[in-house]
């Protein structure tokens, strides 16, 4: 009998997005083989602390999103990340210290200080090999400000933006915004996702309640135009040679695809799986997104949002997300499924590249004499 690989589950965080990571987590721990793996859960609360909890502790947590949280763990769960500790780079804090052996590290996070590049540096110190993005393409993809750049350098078209930034908000002249981007407008942070601090703007003063909110959760935002057109969302899969899904499409209910509309108000949005696209159409898309994910250097997986607009029906990349949610309801792995990948198999492929590529970077010399 083959030796079973050791996952560790990391989930929580310090983000806006703790709560969907950890229904999340909940989902893949029980999508996951348990003849192939044995499962390490690490909560991470949202002071940054890492604890380590028993599997039980999934199925008795709460599913409702506004109630959901970490229990509160005993002083012998907290965990340590060791560097090349003899016996394993995660030690539990009991006494004596007992190791935590991983084989791949699955980081099932969202938002700020999980998929935005300091997660994957720390994995990387540590030489644990991890699901998704490596530290640069983490980071590009968070960043929806550089990211536009680098879509702008490869001729990939996206909607139309203006920067702001904290420190320079006495400048921000509301005429301005308008005579660029029209109204409405949104507002959102350049680095968070799940439509955290995202706004729609229709005069002055909801402009300036946008900017008051969003500045909550970054120093620095998007003031982006609106897209009269269809949401379509795309699931790409791979390393050096990805592959892309079918498409979906939101049809939201509301203004906009809030957080609420994600994951608060079941009618808040529709999801059509798949999008009703002819083939020349979503074959298109499909090559963009392909693009996309190899213009922002991402490996592993990540979900490309874009629009089709209605005027001209030509796509416009709204924003990649490298650590998509993996909630019952949620887009990545469902457009998988319809792709017929499923669930169970995404996530075998999603261990294997990661082990490939850290195989593939031990290969690399950092000797130079």
């Amino acid at each position: 009998m083959s030796k079973k690989l050791r996952i560790g589950v990391l989930m929580g965080g310090r983000s806006a997005e703790h709560e969907v990571s950890l229904r999340s987590a909940k989902n893949v721990v029980q999508a996951l083989n348990p003849e192939k793996y044995e499962i390490t859960l690490i909560g991470i609360d949202k002071e940054g602390r890492w604890f380590w909890y028993p599997q039980s502790m999934l199925m008795e947590m709460s599913s409702d999103p506004k109630t959901v949280t970490l229990p509160e763990p005993s002083p012998d769960q907290a965990v340590a990340v060791l560097p090349g500790h003899a016996e394993g780079q995660l030690l539990r804090l009991t006494s004596p210290p007992q190791p935590l052996p991983i084989d791949v590290m699955f980081p099932v996070l969202h938002g700020t200080f999980a998929e935005d590049g300091t997660m994957q540096g720390l994995l990387e110190i540590a030489r644990l090999p991890y699901v998704g993005a490596d530290v640069l393409g983490s980071s590009v993809g968070m960043d929806k400000d550089v990211a536009k750049r680098l879509l702008r350098d490869a001729g990939i078209p996206s909607a139309r933006s203006v920067t702001v930034h904290r420190s320079r908000r006495s400048e921000i002249r509301f005429d301005q915004i308008v005579e660029t981007l029209g109204l409405p407008c949104f507002v959102k942070p350049a680095n968070a996702g799940s439509s955290v601090g995202v706004h729609k703007v229709t005069d002055a003063a909801t402009f300036e309640a946008a900017l008051d909110d969003a500045f909550k959760y970054d120093i620095k935002l998007l003031v982006e135009e609106a897209i009269v057109g269809r949401e379509l969302e795309c699931s790409v899969l791979g390393n050096e040679v990805p592959q892309a899904s079918t498409f979906g499409e939101v049809i939201p209910q509301a203004e906009f695809y809030s957080y609420e509309a994600k994951y608060l108000d079941e009618s808040g949005a529709l999801l059509a799986i798949p999008a009703q696209l002819d083939d020349e159409k979503r074959g298109e898309g499909q090559k963009i997104a392909i693009q996309t994910y190899q213009a922002l250097g991402l490996e592993g997986m990540a979900r490309v949002d874009m629009f089709l607009r209605e005027s001209d029906q030509t796509f416009l990349i709204n924003e990649v997300n490298t650590l998509p949610g993996f909630t019952q309801i949620s887009m990545y792995p469902k457009l998988w499924e319809e792709s017929g990948l499923s669930y169970s198999l995404l996530l075998d492929k999603l261990i294997n590249l990661a082990s490939q590529r850290f195989q593939r970077q031990n290969q690399l010399s950092t000797d130079f004499f």
